[in-house]
């Protein structure tokens, strides 16, 4: 029996294929992927040299972990397609689906219990992302443990519970979005004061790169290492001076609640 499947061969499974590979956790030979169209399946058996085909059933029956990772508007679709099978050979499903929490997903695979919940960021298909994971309240510990194993591949892990799931969305997984927002802008910034675009971007995103990192090794949080920025009258202040002016702090906090509100929406919560 191949120990891991993927319904799904897209951008996320094969950053996780990617990242479990290089890790060691996953091994070719034990490796299923269901995904239409041929060229992709040629393709994912060429560079990964896994088994590639599309049949959903025949993955669920065969693989120990099954992780799902379609498109939201398909998934119902799947589930009913591989219900049968699940019932039946109970494989643990690992589901990275936004908008799916762990009771649809129960009863859309007709009250299989093993069940656990991934909400990775795009960064993750760099393998520099951040996945928070949930589990149903009857699937073995040993499951979650399994799950995380394979995402601390993309990078960093965190569990949280389900109900702050959209938490989770509005921040690590809008996030990056924002990120990109506050590069442009610096980008701009520099632009105006007469950088060239290319050199801007370089600075800007070293800048935030070597801020991340330094907040990450240090372990120190954001006020104190601004204030290692910060000094007495200096240009530092006068920045963060404009960008109080001008509500940064609000609006970010509002930008987080705002996904937070559209994810629980969207969720049906």
């Amino acid at each position: 029996m191949a120990r891991w499947g993927f319904i799904g061969g897209g951008k996320m499974a094969e950053a996780l294929l990617r990242g479990g590979l290089a890790a060691g956790i996953l091994k070719p030979q034990e490796v299923l992927i269901s995904t239409p169209g041929k060229d992709r399946q040629e393709y994912l058996r060429k560079t990964y040299g896994v088994a590639a085909f599309f049949d959903n059933p025949r993955l669920v029956r065969e693989c120990e972990t099954v992780v799902l990772a379609v498109k939201p508007q398909v998934l119902s679709g799947v589930l009913e397609e591989i219900r049968e099978a699940a019932r039946k050979h109970r494989p643990l499903f690992i589901s990275v689906v936004a908008g799916f929490p762990l009771e649809r997903l129960k009863a859309g695979l007709g009250g299989v219990e093993r069940l656990v919940r991934v909400m990775p960021n795009t960064p993750a298909l760099v393998l520099s992302g951040v996945s928070a994971l949930c589990k149903a309240p009857e699937t073995p510990e040993e499951d979650l443990s399994r799950a995380e194993a394979l995402f601390s591949a993309l990078g960093e892990v965190v569990r949280v519970p389900e109900a702050l799931f959209d938490a989770v969305t509005g921040l690590s997984g809008s996030g990056p979005a924002y990120v990109f927002a506050f590069i442009e802008a610096l980008v701009d910034g520099g632009v105006r004061e007469g950088l060239s675009r290319e050199v801007a971007e370089r600075l800007a995103v070293g800048t935030v790169l070597g801020a991340a990192r330094l907040m990450k090794e240090t372990g120190k949080d954001p006020y104190a290492l601004k204030a290692m920025v910060t000094s007495p009258g200096g240009t530092t202040i006068a920045g963060l001076k404009a960008l109080a002016d001008r509500g940064f702090h609000g609006a970010v906090m509002e930008a987080v609640a705002a996904a937070t509100r559209r994810a629980r929406e969207l969720s049906g919560g």
